[in-house]
């Protein structure tokens, strides 16, 4: 135990060096920072939300809007179905997570059990009784899949959106089985955060009714009246199956025009700009809306065909609209609308305060037990110590490269390491004392406390390194930021302790003839 290969001690002194290099930019100004050339060491530790402010969300999918939604496109799918085999009904309706109608003709049965074939594909349990009545419900199974679809592509969505603002590390996770748990920090303007996440952005184009209008009262079951954006009180019939999506798109930046009013260009996939094309050469002559979130944006005349899968939106907008509305478009639409449930915000000033009295607890830890282990262990002691500062170091440097975000129960965690750091050391020197108390030789008694007390120090290690990962495993947020501090505290000061320390004792007791060991 009390040999060294060459070889570990080069891999010991590359540890050591690469620590103090990459937690070194943590002690530097940012500003300094950006100036050193992009190979130079440069990641620090992103604060949380408790520790530099920020925003706090609490949102809730609305799950009904998303069941809703799918029991309509399945009634769409049954009215187009018993068109296409033209079987007259009566009473075609949802009625919660039941599609229900009537067949007029008993000779239609047996196309209607066509009909349902394909409703079962789409998670429902159909039944057809003796009378015609068939009653198409949404199967549990199908309603939970739907929900869990929903709260994933929320997520998926809101991260984009998020990203696509440049707020660094947020913290974005599932919560429940409808809820999204959003952490922000550093965001200085939160409402404008809140606004841009809660928009669904649901982007479409329908071909408008020509043949309806608000004025006459009427209009075809097919089509439906919506508002225009510019104007709510003025609305249009359109027709309620979409030609084409939002998911189509391939991309939407914020422009200007020929006069200089600011619009969003927007450019189709190859499969958009295709289907693009062929409606605007078969609709020459008529209107078609662009709808975004029930609202109609623009509802122009199709001049001639356009073939080149671009275009853009012109509306009443402003600079910060159309950078918005570009983004969002981007990121794509909500499966359903977002409402905040719960909402925080935490001040900087609160957070500075948690930051000084995390430093004031870490410092006052730090030299208490750096006074101790001097009083109590003599050069060993000092040796512990050294080990002890390199131990930080490695934590920082790791925290760092990992871009891990630090909290405050990540604080506790450090100040939990730096006693646990030299737990191992007192374990060590103690047993090497009982050893020189039984008679042993100074070399012998060294190397049998090494030996002898690995095993108390790896099993202590462990268990304290698998509760970590139990809490990493199930716990969330602040849970998760100790669990990590304290996971990655052991892991480095068990190579401090077992091999740096053991390093500069070995170096110590062959450098010269030791009789007494300063311990």
């Amino acid at each position: 135990m009390i040999h060294f290969e060459r070889w570990k001690i080069w891999l010991i002194a590359l540890v050591v060096i690469w620590g103090i290099l990459y937690s070194a930019p943590n002690l530097i100004p940012a500003k300094t920072i950006e100036k050193l050339p992009s190979w130079t060491p440069n990641k620090t530790i992103n604060l949380g939300l408790d520790l530099q402010g920020g925003a706090y969300l609490l949102m809730q999918v609305n799950m009904d809007y998303v069941i809703k939604e799918r029991m309509e496109s399945l009634k769409d799918t049954a009215r187009s179905e018993l068109g296409k085999e033209r079987i007259a009904y009566v009473g075609l309706k949802i009625d919660g997570h039941n599609i229900i109608f009537k067949i007029r003709r008993m000779e239609d049965r047996k196309k209607a059990y066509k009909i349902a074939r394909n409703l079962r594909e789409g998670g429902m349990i159909v039944d057809i009784d003796d009378e015609g009545l068939v009653k198409a419900e949404l199967s549990p199974q199908a309603i939970t899949e739907i929900k869990t679809n929903a709260l994933s592509h929320s997520i998926e969505i809101v991260r984009k959106r998020i990203d696509e603002t440049g707020t660094r590390e947020p913290i974005i996770q599932r919560q429940g089985y409808d809820r999204i748990l959003i952490q922000l920090p550093g965001v200085d303007n939160p409402e404008y955060i809140k606004n841009l996440i809660g928009k669904t952005a649901k982007l479409t184009f329908h071909m408008v009714d020509e043949s309806s209008s608000v004025g006459g009262g009427r209009i075809s079951p097919l089509s439906m009246f919506l508002p225009m954006k510019e104007n709510p009180q003025q609305k249009i019939a359109i027709r309620k199956k979409f030609v084409l999506s939002g998911d189509m798109l391939d991309d939407a930046q914020p422009s200007f025009d020929q006069n200089g009013q600011p619009v969003v260009s927007f450019r189709f996939d190859g499969k958009g700009a295709k289907k693009f094309c062929d409606i605007t050469r078969k609709n020459r002559g008529k209107r078609f809306a662009i709808i975004l979130d029930k609202e109609v944006i623009m509802a122009p005349v199709i001049d001639e065909p356009i073939c080149g899968g671009a275009g853009i939106i012109r509306g009443q907008f402003t600079v910060q609209e159309v950078n918005d509305f570009s983004l969002l478009l981007r990121a794509g639409a909500l499966p359903a609308p977002l409402t905040v449930i719960e909402e925080r915000t935490v001040g900087p000033s609160l957070g500075r305060d948690s930051v000084e009295a995390g430093k004031i607890a870490s410092i006052v830890g730090m030299a208490f037990v750096l006074i101790f282990m001097i009083l109590v262990y003599g050069l060993f002691g000092i040796f512990a110590n050294i080990a002890l500062l390199v131990n930080m170091a490695l934590i920082f440097a790791l925290l760092s490269v990992l871009q891990a975000t630090l909290t405050l129960p990540g604080i506790a965690g450090i100040v939990l390491t730096v006693g646990m750091a030299v737990d191992a050391n007192v374990l060590i020197f103690e047993r090497i004392k009982e050893e020189i108390r039984n008679g042993r030789s100074i070399f012998s008694s060294v190397d049998t406390g090494y030996g002898q007390a690995m095993s108390t120090i790896i099993d202590a290690n462990l268990t304290t390194l698998i509760a970590a990962l139990l809490l990493f495993s199930f716990g969330s947020g602040p849970i998760k930021g100790f669990s990590v501090t304290l996971g990655i505290g052991i892991l480095t000061s068990m190579f401090s302790a077992i091999m740096l320390t053991r390093l500069f004792v070995v170096i110590w007791l062959k450098s010269r003839k030791r009789k007494k060991l300063p311990i």
